[in-house]
């Protein structure tokens, strides 16, 4: 492989380790501020002990997401210098923004989040969990206005090979903008609803429930079934919007070779770049067209009418299909999970024990479907850095090759280890026993100081409801 191929392998193997973390912390911060408000209004003991477990799951998330971002951040360099020399006073700005006005803003209120309970007000640490939400959605708004611009630049002017900013409302709110955006928010949403059930489905299956179990079950499946749909909606007016802006990439996603008005929707095959064709296809007649253009005789353009300009047409076909296959599994997971838990009368123990299962296995689905998306949208714009205007072969470096090999198979085994001690870890944190707030102060999981704090004055019942909740959870 040369160099060129092998920096594109690489900054795809960071990008896609680094993708999984915020993934998370973007939604799981929200689900936070929720169970934090639920504790708040409630004082049911339950939603503090879900407060303080899923605490911990966001500072590892964001822990490895910090450092992830570091190394890709450092790529832009090594790898890529020609970008930021080229685009710099487009993406340089925006990176900044999202450093001071996103990533500052979670960091400086994280320690507070994590170690303030118990130390300042319920009001501070309530404001510290709000701030620390606000900042991952931040973070996102400013890294999809980056990206959203690569593929569909505007508010510039090119003098020199050098990109120069004419409106920063036209670079920031570029035509792909609010789609990306809130497509990556509701792929956010939904792998933190599956990972919050399938971790809970987990600790049911183990025997490894507490009182907060149920509630995060419940709480998982509905926001998975209510987002879901939205997500089928917002894709399918982000795939409108990628039509009209990147037809290579609509072409690509289809196996569409030649123009044709009533393309058909492909179930399965195997794309043939070399002869540009489709092997084993199994389609539906006139589907493409119909779900791209909604009208069963529109027209697609084929990949022919883009040759040397298309992307690699089987990683596109293939993670696009992997994307939407898995949507369709949460859609019946989410739907049929929250369907079994209500005739059981929400009682999360009372599910069949392969419905756990299936769940517990679905934990990380939302990895699944975020990085078979990343691949559908970056991958399909090659060989474009920015859409139409800069090639990435004009920015890559002249590292050579072997350099390149050696720290691509050292990063790829780093990452592999890491990957494998976050999931063990999250494994460990979830079958590990719960104590109750009124256990003595200093047990494992509990904030400092908060193990010996009265319940909230508007509800005097909490230290009888944590007694009854210990003894059901025993």
């Amino acid at each position: 492989m040369d160099a060129l191929v092998l920096a594109r392998m690489q900054f795809a193997a960071n990008i896609t380790f680094h993708i999984l973390f915020p993934t998370i912390t973007i939604a799981l911060g929200w689900a936070l501020l929720f169970f934090r408000l639920r504790w708040h209004k409630t004082g049911d003991v339950a939603w503090l002990l879900a407060y303080r477990f899923w605490t911990k799951v966001f500072a590892l998330s964001f822990a490895l997401g910090v450092v992830s971002g570091i190394v890709m951040s450092f790529q832009f360099g090594t790898n890529w210098p020609g970008f930021m020399e080229r685009v710099g006073n487009v993406a340089g700005p925006l990176l900044g923004y999202e450093v001071l006005t996103a990533f500052f803003l979670e960091a400086t209120f994280l320690g507070i989040m994590l170690f303030g309970h118990g130390k300042v007000s319920e009001r501070v640490h309530l404001v510290a969990t709000g701030l620390v939400a606000f900042g991952t959605t931040m973070s996102a708004f400013w890294i999809l206005a980056l990206n959203s611009w690569m593929h569909t630049p505007a508010g510039v002017e090119i003098r020199g090979g050098e990109f120069f900013v004419t409106s920063w409302f036209e670079v920031v709110f570029n035509p792909s903008f609010p789609y990306r955006l809130v497509h990556m928010l509701l792929a956010s949403g939904l792998t933190m609803a599956f990972l919050v059930a399938g971790v809970s489905a987990w600790q049911i299956l183990q025997g490894k429930a507490n009182p907060s179990t149920p509630r995060t079950l419940r709480f998982g499946l509905t926001v998975g079934a209510v987002l879901i749909p939205l997500q089928i909606l917002v894709g399918d007016l982000h795939g409108l919007n990628t039509l009209t802006h990147q037809p290579a990439k609509v072409a690509a996603m289809e196996g569409v070779w030649d123009t044709q008005r009533g393309a058909p929707l492909l179930l399965f095959a195997l794309p043939d770049q070399e002869e540009r064709r489709n092997h084993y296809a199994l389609k539906i007649p006139k589907g493409a067209s119909w779900i791209l253009t909604h009208d069963p005789n529109g027209e697609i353009k084929g990949l022919n009418e883009f040759e040397g300009q298309h992307p690699p047409v089987a990683p596109v076909f293939w993670a696009f299909r992997t994307m939407v296959g898995t949507g369709i599994l949460m859609l019946l997971a989410s739907w049929g999970g929250l369907w079994l838990l209500k005739r059981r009368a929400w009682q999360a123990d009372a599910l069949p024990r392969p419905v756990l299962a299936g769940l517990s296995l679905m934990a990380f689905s939302g990895w699944t479907a975020t990085v078979a998306g990343w691949y559908v949208t970056e991958v399909g714009r090659q060989p474009w850095i920015v859409q139409g205007l800069l090639r990435v072969d004009e920015v890559a470096s002249t590292v050579p090759g072997s350099y390149i090999a050696l720290t691509l198979a050292l990063y790829l085994t780093v990452y592999a280890a890491l990957l494998l001690a976050y999931v063990s870890v999250v494994k460990h944190m979830a079958e590990k026993p719960v104590p109750m707030p009124h256990d003595p102060p200093g047990q494992p999981g509990l904030a400092p100081g908060s193990a010996d704090r009265p319940p909230p004055a508007h509800n005097p019942s909490l230290a009888a409801k944590a007694g009854t909740q210990q003894g059901a959870g025993a």
